[in-house]
């Protein structure tokens, strides 16, 4: 797990809620905090689709909604003459992705064995700060996952132009 300081606070909540950057990430909770809190959950609902619109949408086998559905939504919330007190997003990596993930990195670990891969945004006081994490379905010691993601998401970032340093 890294901490990641971003750098340009009005460049990436640019990137975040009006541009496409991070619409392949699933949403898995979050909040947005300005007259009230706004408490998300990304959850997808099925129920609210027919079989064929998730069929259509390719989202048939996912758990959660992307970003791409979300953001809109998260970005009325925000605008307006006043900045947010505060908004928080945990955001996972898509299964495909973390399949990717594994065969280019080399990890000895199946898609199985991973829970999930999550890169956290917390904004509050003018400040971003990014999280990255890991949840596996078995014990291991080995942290080469870890240092995989963390990897991943930097080269993310740069390769976005986002600004940040690692947090001590």
């Amino acid at each position: 797990m890294i901490a990641l300081h971003i750098e340009d606070t009005k460049d990436f909540t640019s990137k975040l809620f009006l541009q496409e950057v991070f619409d392949p990430f699933w949403v898995v909770e979050g909040s947005i905090q300005t007259h009230c809190t706004f408490l998300l959950d990304g959850h997808l609902n099925r129920d609210f689709y027919s079989a064929e619109e998730l069929e259509e949408a390719n989202i048939e086998n996912q758990p959660f909604v992307c970003w791409r559905q979300m953001r809109p939504c998260c970005f009325d919330l925000i605008k307006g003459k006043k900045t947010p007190l505060g908004f928080k997003f945990a955001f996972r990596l898509s299964d495909s992705n973390t399949e990717k993930l594994l065969l280019q990195s080399g990890v000895s670990l199946s898609p199985a064995d991973v829970a999930g891969l999550f890169l956290n945004i917390r904004y509050k006081s003018n400040s971003i700060l990014l999280t990255t994490g890991s949840s596996l379905r078995l014990f291991t010691t080995d942290k080469s996952l870890d240092h995989a993601w963390d990897s991943m998401v930097q080269r993310f970032l740069k390769q976005k132009e986002i600004s940040f340093t690692v947090s001590a």
